[in-house]
């Protein structure tokens, strides 16, 4: 493993543990050439899923996009990174476990809107209203409807 800093090939492992749930595993090194540490991870390669988009087009999966779009969701929310990476790992899981090749994005951010429901009711009607392309409020209320249904709160 080269070093990030000082690009020497020349390092020792410090300390090594799962992350991710047994999904990766967490190194730390530090580099004989100039005695930095630095993180590195190992995962399973894995098969490329496409990610079939609305318009047809296919995209490789890139769990980072998924991310990128769940901490939108969740900006100034209490949840913490490690709540988002989990839904990260579980989507992901859940996808490489029921397909080979292709999932529709439709299912993709379903998936996700289920488990960002469960967590934080707020962050789910964001990403819901990104997601579904909401155009005005009566897609909100819509939205709302079935959960304000379930709130005891709504009745009084």
């Amino acid at each position: 493993m080269k070093c990030p800093f000082c690009h020497v090939d020349n390092d020792r492992v410090i300390d090594s543990r799962t992350c991710e749930e047994g999904g990766a595993i967490r190194r730390r090194r530090e580099c004989f050439g100039c005695k930095r540490r630095y993180t590195t991870y190992e995962r399973v390669e894995r098969t490329t899923i496409k990610v079939v988009k609305k318009d047809g087009a296919r995209v490789p999966f890139d769990r980072n996009r998924l991310k990128q779009g769940l901490e939108k969701a969740c900006w100034k929310r209490p949840i913490g990174d490690s709540q988002i990476e989990q839904i990260v790992c579980d989507v992901e899981n859940h996808v490489e476990a029921n397909f080979e090749s292709e999932v529709e994005s439709r299912y993709l951010g379903e998936l996700a809107m289920e488990r960002l429901r469960t967590l934080d009711k707020i962050a789910y009607i964001r990403f819901a209203s990104v997601y579904r392309q909401f155009e005005d409020v009566q897609d909100f209320v819509d939205e709302l409807r079935p959960m304000l249904a379930e709130n005891p709160r709504a009745s009084e």
